[in-house]
């Protein structure tokens, strides 16, 4: 398998000067979050007492649940039912389904011991595992033997609750479950909040379905999960009073090391985060003084550097409060995962804390199911049960709070993200001559210590042209305008050029917009920058005597966005460019939309916004598609090919 590995590995592989670009973005991203958390660093240093811890956690509290929009206030019924059992003499397992909101439904399991009286219970929200709670079964099946009610429920896009799920494929249209999350993720930070709301809010309701249980005692709650499960028991312990004692497994990292690396997907990392003074290692002191454990794995990508950081840093807080024995850090052997000696210490942090230490942490062979048998549904996903798909319910709330804001606060809201900073400095260096072209690589600083690159077609002679900025590196469709007579610069906004091998390219440029956002920063905002830079520098030429645009795709957005902020492009031509936004919200899958994700722009606009502020007569656009990148078949000004027409025509309406 090894040469297959190699040989994929190679077919993957952005070409160098695409990788170049994005680590260029990613160190200077890196450098930005940095100087966000020394600040964090100088104001934790100043809190010495626990007066002035809880006036921090107060406003932590506070800037959590603003930077996820809020929770949902719906308090309507469960309508919780157990669909089956399966006994196993000391415990047993209930199939169980209810509703986080209306026609939202949540299937779990829940592992109960065939003993009298009242039980403390332990909430498992699952990691990014396909099968979903049927990967939380040996823990769970364990606490039941040690005496606690234990409940594991899938995940939104994972086990019986997949999104976008097509019966003829027998799984989602998106793939896989973080590739789901995908798709909801920039489809809420459009709506003005994050995915994480919706996963918080099942975890809080799945603590209604605990309290209701005749069997659990609702003073003695915890919770734990590993990867996107320790993700999610950190939230709600932070965020949820009712759990008295936490260990997230496999998650907790300072970012001061995870930034650079796999800073999770899109329920792990709000928009803003950074920016607002905050690190995971808020979460645990959020809890103090209550018991929090932190596990980790020796080789995980959440890596046990990031960990000590947390644990030094929430040590020193729980010493504030009296209380450093609440605080543990657990690091066992292997990669990603809970090997036996983390397993052995949840349970055991449990015992202590919610049982009276009563019970052997020692861990137990228990009968393993297959999926299958675990089932709540009688097919196996709750869309043949009637339930919705989160996207609905994120554009059932969107709608519900639309407002129209008009063109100045659309620009000022713009102008806001863009936070142009320099000016004009630029490098040409010859590159070669052909057909009378000459081409010369450029490189334009757009932020301090951040240039872009590019490369200036200019056709011979001395008349004054005008000036085209294209979007991306198209060599040919560069050269067949500079050969109408333009002169040209195809310019590569920062980041840009790294393909996404995974997932049928759906996904983008998700990693490079999620650190952006993180650090307070609108990543297709900032192209548009570049892209106004790149103005600046066609604009400065004397033999330029106006200036036009192209771009294709997804990456018209960002030209969209520069042209509503400078009316120096004279005219725009956008080819295959989606003509709005809140097509990829109803839409169950899309290609490419963190590239075009502004937080909460869906709230008040969109890009026939755009367009009327920019002036519809200024527009060529031709063959306008969706998020998938089909044509549309649409009314009003646009153009639409005949099969394998050349752009030369455009080229001409553009230059006219």
């Amino acid at each position: 398998m090894r040469p297959l590995l190699v040989l994929l590995a190679c077919l993957c592989a952005p070409p160098a000067h695409a990788q170049d670009r994005s680590a260029a973005l990613t160190q200077w991203l890196n450098a930005e979050a940095q100087k966000l958390l020394s600040a964090r660093d100088a104001d934790i240093a100043a809190i010495r007492n626990t007066s002035q811890a809880e006036q921090r956690k107060t406003a932590v509290r506070a800037k959590l649940l603003g930077l996820i929009g809020g929770l949902p206030t719906y308090a309507g019924p469960l309508n919780a039912r157990v669909t089956g059992s399966i006994d196993h003499g000391a415990y047993r397992i209930e199939k169980v389904i209810f509703e986080s909101l209306p026609r939202y439904l949540v299937t779990g399991n829940l592992y109960v011991p065939n003993m009298p009286g009242k039980h403390p219970a332990v909430l498992m929200p699952m990691g990014h595992w396909e099968g979903g709670k049927d990967a939380g079964q040996r823990i769970c099946a364990n606490l039941a033997l040690k005496g606690f009610v234990a409940l594991a429920f899938d995940p939104v896009g994972q086990g019986e609750r997949q999104q976008s799920y097509d019966p003829r494929l027998e799984g989602s249209l998106a793939g896989g479950p973080t590739d789901q999350h995908f798709m909801n993720g920039p489809q809420a930070i459009l709506a003005g909040e994050s995915f994480a709301r919706y996963r918080i809010w099942d975890a809080k309701r799945a603590l209604d379905y605990l309290e209701s249980r005749p069997e659990v005692d609702a003073k003695r709650l915890g919770a734990t999960g590993c990867s996107g499960g320790g993700t999610l028991t950190t939230y709600i312990a932070a965020l949820d009073s009712r759990i008295k004692a936490a260990a997230p497994s496999c998650y907790m990292n300072s970012y001061k090391v995870l930034f650079t690396g796999s800073i999770g997907d899109s329920e792990q990392s709000f928009p803003n985060f950074l920016s607002s003074g905050l690190d995971q290692t808020d979460y645990a002191e959020l809890f103090a003084p209550k018991p929090w454990l932190i596990t980790s794995t020796e080789q995980d990508f959440f890596t046990p550097a990031g960990a000590k950081i947390v644990y030094e840093e929430a040590k020193q807080w729980y010493r504030l409060y009296g209380a450093e024995d609440r605080i543990k850090w657990v690091v066992g052997p292997g990669g990603h995962g809970t090997p036996l000696k983390v397993r052995e210490a949840v349970y055991d942090w449990f015992i202590r804390w919610l049982n009276d230490g009563k019970g052997d942490p020692r861990e137990q062979p228990v009968t393993m199911h297959s999926n299958h048998e675990l089932l709540a549904t009688r097919t196996g996903q709750v869309s043949a049960e009637g339930s919705r798909d989160l996207n609905e319910i994120i554009l059932e709330g969107l709608e519900a709070r639309r407002t129209s804001a008009g063109a100045d606060a659309m620009k000022t809201y713009l102008e806001q993200q863009a936070r142009l900073s320099v000016p004009l400095s630029s490098v040409r260096n010859d590159l070669r001559n052909a057909n009378g072209i000459a081409m010369e690589s450029v490189a334009i600083q757009v932020e301090p210590g951040l240039s872009v690159s590019g490369t200036l077609y200019t056709p011979a002679g001395e008349a004054a042209r005008p000036g085209v900025l294209l979007v991306g590196s198209d060599e040919d469709l560069a050269t067949k305008m500079a050969t109408a007579g333009a002169v040209v610069l195809a310019l590569r906004p920062r980041g840009t050029g790294s393909p996404d091998p995974s997932n049928r390219g759906l996904l983008g440029d998700w990693i490079g917009n999620t650190r952006a956002w993180l650090v307070g920063r609108n990543l297709p905002v900032m192209r548009a920058v570049d892209i106004r830079k790149g103005v600046d520098f066609l604009s400065a030429m004397s033999g330029v005597r106006d200036v036009r645009a192209a771009a294709r795709g997804v990456d018209g957005v960002w030209l969209l966005i520069a042209a509503t902020l400078d009316n120096r492009i004279g005219r725009l031509w956008l080819d295959r460019t989606p003509p709005n936004l809140i097509s990829a919200v109803k839409a169950p899958v899309h290609r490419r939309l963190h590239d075009a994700t502004m937080p909460g722009f869906l709230l008040h606009w969109d890009l026939p916004d755009m367009v009327n502020a920019i002036g519809p007569a200024k527009i060529l656009w031709t063959d306008p598609s969706s998020w998938m990148g089909h044509v549309l078949a649409l009314q009003g000004d646009y153009h639409y090919r005949y099969p394998d027409q050349p752009d030369d025509e455009f080229i001409q309406m553009l230059l006219r």
